[in-house]
């Protein structure tokens, strides 16, 4: 019996990010068909060390190696220095047009994996798109989950990063007004405040409207699962995104979601006004209206097939066939060359 070719997904980052959970997601899938191991910290996963991955490198022993971030080509290429005889896969996670530095690194890669199709159409050579998969057994609906800090009937729950860039601001700007006139709902926003002075414009909007009692800031926490399990409804405000994780993760625990149309994902993943719903960022009145229809329940509650769009079409178990697809052709062509 032939011997599992060898994987090597690589993280080289100390905080973790969607990315980080990204590869969580799609790593125990890899074990099937590959010896697969995570070079780097910062990530649960099998590691390799740079003992054994020395040994290869100098044994001119075949693998695939996938990058994600540029800091992890260059290692990648170093070892490319010394002889190693590896294909190089790197996805490019950012949704902005690459930076000249970043355009030199991905040409060098032997597969480019872009997570949208807008993001591939600011990629001046070839890649293939393939989106981030959400774990269905983790991510999914759960009935009676409440979150006792929380006093109000009904959760909009807002996941991510707190910055300027992720809408928080224009968000609240638009749903106080709307809260102050119905007290059974709650704001919760969670996730890793960037900047101190950002979180203290939204809590001066919050006094404005006198809804401190309803709006809720959470820190960045691992019982994120049991918040959007806990929601009526999400919503994904954000400005700018590489893939948004937070809106297939929230859909697939069956949330009614409300995203910025063209970011990221949200218009591929979501079908109008039938597994969600979708504004254009710089108009505050569609926001409006979705949030007043929230709160006094003429809008149709959406987490169904949400939830079920996701498992059939957006999880990880299918993104990790995709990407074996990628590394199973790299393998062909290796095979041939050495031949």
């Amino acid at each position: 019996m032939d011997p599992k070719p060898i994987l090597i997904h690589t993280h080289f980052h100390r905080r973790r990010t969607g990315i980080t959970r990204s590869i969580e997601n799609v790593f125990s899938f890899f074990e099937s068909k590959y010896e697969s191991y995570i070079y780097g910290y910062g990530i649960s996963g099998k590691k390799i060390s740079w003992k054994k991955l020395s040994r290869l490198v100098f044994s001119r022993q075949y693998f695939v190696m996938h990058c994600h971030r540029n800091n992890e080509i260059f290692r990648a290429l170093f070892l490319r220095i010394l002889g190693a005889n590896f294909k190089l896969v790197a996805t490019r996670h950012a949704e902005s047009n690459p930076s000249g530095l970043t355009n030199f690194l991905l040409k060098r890669a032997d597969e480019v994996v872009a997570l949208t199709i807008g993001m591939q159409e600011k990629l001046k050579y070839p890649s293939k798109v393939v989106g981030h998969g959400v774990d269905n057994d983790l991510f999914r609906p759960k009935k009676g989950v409440k979150r006792v800090e929380v006093k109000q009937k009904y959760m909009l729950t807002c996941a991510g990063r707190v910055r300027k860039s992720k809408g928080q601001k224009v968000m609240l700007e638009v749903f106080a007004p709307i809260l102050k006139e119905h007290s059974d709902w709650a704001l919760v926003i969670v996730g890793k405040v960037d900047k101190p002075e950002f979180l203290v414009e939204l809590k001066n909007i919050v006094a404005t409207h006198k809804v401190e009692a309803q709006v809720y800031f959470i820190k960045e926490t691992s019982e994120i699962i049991s918040f959007y399990q806990a929601s009526h409804s999400v919503i994904v405000p954000s400005f700018s995104e590489g893939f948004s994780l937070v809106c297939a993760e929230a859909m697939a625990c069956g949330c009614n979601v409300i995203a910025t149309r063209n970011v990221g994902v949200h218009s591929e993943i979501i079908q109008e006004n039938k597994n969600g719903y979708l504004f254009d960022i710089d108009n505050k009145e569609a926001l409006q209206n979705l949030l007043k229809d929230l709160c006094v329940g003429t809008l149709p509650h959406l987490g169904t097939a949400a939830q079920i769009n996701i498992k059939e079409h957006w999880s990880a178990q299918i993104e990790a066939d995709r990407l074996m697809a990628i590394y199973a052709n790299i393998e062909t062509y290796e095979s041939s060359r050495l031949q």
